[in-house]
C-alpha cells in the first residue's frame, strides 16, 4: 500500500455571514514529489472547506493508500480521533444536542473515503511553524483572492 502524506488546510472570508467566499488548499506528498491543489467557493463556511480539503484529498488518491493527513481543524480531526463520526450515525446523524449534525453530506461522503484508505489524522497547530500547512493556508487563501465577485 503506497504511504501518502497529505496537509489540508480551509479558509473562509465573511464566515457565519452572507456571500462567504472560502477555498482550500492541499499538498500532497508522495515519494519526494509534491503536488498542490487550491478550490475556492462562494457561500460557504470554513468549517464546510475544512471537510471538503480532506474529502478533495482523498478523493484524488488513485488507489487505496495509507494517508498520514495533517490538519489543524480540531472540527475534522476530532470528529474523526475521538470517535463523534460513529457517535452521529448510532444517534440517526444528531449531536450530543439531539440537533441534526451539521455537514451530514460532507461526512458521509468523508467516511466512503475512510472506508477505502487507511487514514491516520494528525492535528498541528495553525499558523505556527509548520511549513505545509502554513502553505496549505496561502493556497486557501490565493484560491479565495482568485473569486471573482
Amino acid at each position: 500500500m503506497k504511504e501518502v502524506i497529505i496537509y489540508t488546510d480551509g479558509a473562509c472570508r465573511g464566515n457565519g455571514k452572507e456571500d462567504t467566499i472560502g477555498g482550500f488548499g492541499i499538498v500532497f506528498i508522495y515519494n519526494g514529489n509534491i503536488k498542490e491543489i487550491k478550490e475556492s467557493y462562494k457561500n460557504t463556511t470554513n468549517n464546510k472547506m475544512e471537510l471538503m480539503a480532506v474529502i478533495k484529498a482523498l478523493s484524488l488518491l488513485k488507489e487505496p493508500c495509507s494517508v498520514s493527513l495533517y490538519s489543524d481543524s480540531a472540527y475534522v480531526v476530532n470528529a474523526v480521533n475521538s470517535g463523534w463520526i460513529e457517535s452521529w450515525q448510532k444517534n440517526n446523524w444528531k449531536n450530543s444536542k439531539k440537533e441534526p449534525v451539521k455537514n451530514r453530506e460532507l461526512w458521509e461522503d468523508l467516511i466512503k473515503f475512510l472506508s477505502i484508505h487507511r487514514v491516520t489524522f494528525i492535528k498541528v497547530k495553525g499558523h505556527s511553524d509548520n511549513e505545509y500547512n502554513n502553505r496549505c493556508d496561502k493556497l486557501a487563501n490565493m484560491a479565495m483572492d482568485e473569486v471573482n465577485c
